[in-house]
């Protein structure tokens, strides 16, 4: 049964209209239907784009300029953030707002480095000694999006691993506000993170800046951070020139698994916290109990109408779906299929989850573990896969700011052993020379 709730159920309520699909028992056939995402067309605006990457190339600077003129209807007189302007953000940042500020930086820089892992040398055969080597990326690029919600959390979930993997150099690049100066948070965040530099620019401009360096931004080797679908398409435009980006990034997107243990409230507090972030924004509610879904929606009824953002969380809505399938299993099978940005586990049995998720970029388990804990501080990093592309990408990490370069060491015995199979493969696939450079050392011993 599939029916698009309306507000009929609850007239006693004076409120707008919420609109959002409310499922029950649907078959698996058509689950994906159900759970699909909002689309973006990112190739209608390959134009706009690649338009003004070739901009930025020829001209650089000005390049820069006009579009921050252009679209931020402001031109900063320096692009690069200077000294004192640092010294003033830090003035602005109130001391409760450190203080937050300091512990999230504390817990993400324990968790981040953690994850340092020291490769031992393995010997694969008598005489063959192989081990890997972490090495960072030396140059990497942020971006971290202003406008109506500045991120500076973002800031410390890039910037500190960047440090911790030891990049050298670390920019960030941000669009300014029409009076021509970044958010104070946000240069406070980078000071206390390590940023090499900061740079007032935004949208596909800034992508492209960093992507081919002009003559104030250098180019990187990277690119990380969150942005809107025209940010999205620059990344993409960036990757087509040789640099990489963090991974594929879309509208953010929560799943809620509840049952019985479930409290109302909370998850109609996690689903709305997850749609105000845009009205591309997509949440999700799968339960196996009787009546659950009528009281969280009955929760975000009430909740919404003392959001600041309201409006923002009604359209995401729309693109929701609340389920109510059969079974705990069916549960498992769900999350799997749709491969959740973030999924929150109310349920009873918790094992029985943990050990079943295969497809998830974060997931926060029990009653108390809400969303907005990893978005800011509990310590695990709020930039991960949206868009169903946990299934094969993992959220960002010390990994995500090293490449591993691995090293081998053969002695004589090990050559001789190795050397019948390495002439033979190679033998095989008409590779002579490949053959000879085994034989000639064999012969020469």
């Amino acid at each position: 049964m599939n029916r698009a709730f309306m507000r009929a159920p609850y007239d006693h309520f004076n409120t707008n209209y919420l609109q959002m699909k409310i499922v029950y028992n649907p078959s698996q056939e058509t689950w994906n239907q159900l759970v699909s995402r909002p689309t973006v067309d990112v190739a209608k605006m390959d134009e706009l784009v690649r338009g003004i990457f070739s901009e930025v190339k020829l001209k650089g600077d000005i390049a820069i300029k006009k579009y921050t003129r252009y679209f931020d209807r402001v031109e900063p007189k320096q692009l690069l953030v200077q000294h004192e302007e640092f010294a003033k953000a830090e003035l602005l940042v109130n001391d409760k707002l450190k203080a937050a500020i300091k512990v999230a930086a504390a817990n993400i820089e324990a968790f981040h480095v953690s994850q340092k892992i020291n490769s031992s040398v393995i010997e694969t055969t008598p005489g063959v000694k192989c081990w890997q080597k972490p090495s960072p990326i030396e140059k990497v690029g942020l971006y971290i999006p202003g406008g109506t919600a500045p991120l500076f959390s973002t800031v410390l979930m890039l910037a500190l691993p960047a440090r911790i993997a030891g990049c050298k150099e670390v920019i960030l690049c941000t669009p300014p506000s029409v009076d021509g100066t970044i958010h104070p948070a946000i240069l406070y965040a980078a000071k206390i993170s390590g940023v090499t530099s900061v740079y007032k620019v935004g949208g596909i401009q800034a992508i492209a800046a960093m992507t081919l360096g002009t003559k104030t931004i250098p180019a990187v080797y990277k690119i990380f951070g969150p942005g809107n679908q025209y940010v999205t398409a620059a990344k993409l435009e960036a990757f087509r020139y040789g640099i990489a980006i963090d991974l594929p990034a879309g509208p953010s997107e929560v799943m809620v698994v509840a049952d019985e243990i479930a409290n109302p409230s909370f998850v109609a507090a996690d689903l709305l916290s997850q749609a105000e972030h845009g009205p591309d924004s997509q949440v999700m509610l799968i339960t196996w109990i009787d009546g659950l879904i009528d009281k969280v929606v009955s929760e975000i009824e009430h909740q919404i109408e003392t959001l600041p953002r309201k409006d923002i969380a009604r359209a995401a809505l729309e693109n929701s779906s609340f389920i109510k399938i059969r079974t705990k299993e069916e549960a498992i099978a769900c999350i799997n299929s749709y491969a959740p940005e973030h999924l929150i586990l109310s349920v009873t049995d918790e094992d029985f989850f943990c050990d079943r998720i295969v497809n998830a970029g974060s997931v926060f388990v029990g009653n108390y573990s809400p969303e907005s804990a990893g978005d800011y501080a509990s310590g695990t990093n709020h930039t991960l896969p949206t868009s169903g592309y946990a299934r094969m990408y993992s959220g960002v990490s010390i990994d995500s700011f090293t490449k591993k370069i691995s090293f081998q060491r053969i002695a004589k015995d090990g050559l001789s052993q190795l050397a019948p199979v390495i002439m033979a493969m190679a033998r095989e696939e008409k590779l002579e020379a490949h053959r000879r450079a085994v034989e000639i050392r064999v012969l020469n011993q």
